[in-house]
């Protein structure tokens, strides 16, 4: 049996180097891959051609248990799965068992999260080469995503004041912003201490660009009063952050996720972190029941690092 499998797989090896001319490096993998076949196959009892898909799964099982990767896997299985193809076109078997399996899927991984020294660090920072309106925004854009969690998209959505058509905006009595999310749900964020007094100064000197767009509602615009865009907040943040010195640029998802991050790491309420961020799964699995606004300010005033005034 174990000769009969080897003449099996040089056979394949031999069709994929002189008729599909695969690169030698793509040759040389599938040769450790039907190495690990055959040797799963032996060390079941059983022989290439009466492979099963309970035998490819539990091996893949195996694979995932011994620490294998996803992107591992799924490469090996599609070696696997190239083999039995050329199987079955050669009429030796009548299906493909790796057919219909994957491998596990990898995880997203989360974007980088800021310290909270260099969180404050970039909150904290003032240009001295800006015009004074260009750098009051900024640092209200700052503010306002590392202190919210905003979406940059929520935050490009944001109007001076509330309206009909307003996709968000931020009522400063009460200290919240009220936001348009993913799904186009509505969902409304505390707004720390110093985000309130960075917006003041933004708008205090917002008049000064609406000259030619008097009109314009946009609560963060350009210098010809018109709606800032999701792209020059990116590239804002990330000459911001090279300014204030830190090691990697910033992005604004990195913020939310900076913002996320030190909320849960003070508080431990993954409820309220997921309510404030506007998820409304924390998991594939789980759904968890909506938090007042009142148990969300508390949580937010006890554990984010810009909520409360600075201490003179």
């Amino acid at each position: 049996m174990a000769s009969d499998d080897a003449t099996l797989v040089q056979r394949y090896l031999d069709h994929v180097r002189f008729d599909k001319r695969l690169a030698q490096r793509t040759q040389i993998l599938y040769t450790e891959d039907l190495k690990k076949l055959q040797q799963h196959a032996q060390d079941a009892g059983t022989s290439l051609l009466a492979v099963e898909p309970h035998h490819i799964r539990r091996w893949v099982a195996q694979m995932h248990s011994g620490g294998r990767s996803p992107r591992g896997m799924a490469l090996i299985l599609s070696g696997w799965r190239g083999f039995y193809t050329w199987l079955g076109k050669e009429g030796l078997i009548s299906s493909n068992p790796v057919l219909g399996v994957r491998a596990p899927k990898a995880p997203k991984p989360l974007p980088k999260a800021l310290s909270v020294d260099e969180a404050v660090q970039l909150a904290d920072f003032h240009s001295d080469t800006d015009p004074a309106w260009v750098e009051a925004r900024d640092s209200a854009i700052v503010e306002l995503l590392y202190g919210s969690g905003l979406r940059v998209g929520e935050l490009t959505g944001l109007d001076v004041q509330a309206s009909a058509q307003a996709l968000g905006w931020v009522d400063a009595s009460e200290a919240q912003a009220h936001v348009l999310g993913k799904g186009s749900k509505r969902r409304s964020v505390p707004v720390g201490t110093q985000a309130l007094a960075a917006l003041r100064a933004w708008l205090a000197l917002r008049p000064l660009v609406m000259h030619k767009h008097p009109d314009e509602m946009a609560l963060f615009v350009t210098s010809r009063g018109q709606r800032l865009s999701a792209r020059s907040i990116q590239q804002r943040l990330r000459r911001r952050s090279q300014l204030a010195g830190l090691n990697a640029p910033v992005h604004p998802h990195m913020l939310r996720h900076s913002f996320a991050s030190h909320v849960l790491q003070s508080s431990g309420d993954l409820r309220g972190v997921q309510e404030l961020l506007g998820h409304a799964n924390i998991s594939t699995t789980q759904v968890y029941t909506r938090l007042d606004f009142q148990h969300l300010a508390k949580v937010y005033d006890a554990a984010h690092p810009r909520a409360h005034k600075p201490k003179t």
